[in-house]
């Protein structure tokens, strides 16, 4: 159980409702999958092929033939992870203005976790926007 976790838990002792803010923090977490999921997809073959390392590519699809299909389909992979990172964004949106605690400790405790995802949600848009680059823009430019 990490510190966040557990800083959570000793809230649920408390008589608040954090649903909100749980539940922006569970889906900035997906979105971070999501996302990665497009630089497995374009950025991560681009960057290998550019330092030259196309036998590590190789070896790579030949034991995960399953990048050969995320590649074929990347508009649908960039259409779930932009979805995921729309529904994460609505949901830290609504959790922006949740009531912490008035208790000190528990109220630090409710801010860190919101700034912890917030900061997870835009490291998601981030990995996204690389992987959209990648995919869609930089064929255009080479």
């Amino acid at each position: 159980m990490n510190v966040i976790d557990a800083d959570l838990s000793a809230m649920k002792t408390a008589d608040f409702d954090l649903s909100a803010v749980k539940t922006a923090r569970k889906a900035n977490i997906l979105s971070l999958f999501t996302s990665g999921s497009t630089l497995i997809c374009c950025a991560l073959p681009a960057t290998l092929v550019a330092i030259g390392s196309a036998a590590t590519l190789t070896a790579l699809v030949g034991n995960f033939p399953q990048l050969i299909w995320i590649s074929e389909h990347k508009a649908l992979v960039f259409g779930l992870a932009g979805a995921m990172l729309a529904i994460a964004g609505y949901l830290q949106w609504q959790a922006r203005n949740a009531p912490c605690p008035a208790d000190a400790a528990l109220a630090a405790v409710c801010t860190k976790t919101r700034k912890n995802a917030l900061q997870i949600y835009w490291l998601s848009v981030a990995i996204f926007a690389v992987g959209a680059f990648f995919a869609f823009i930089a064929p255009l430019i080479v």
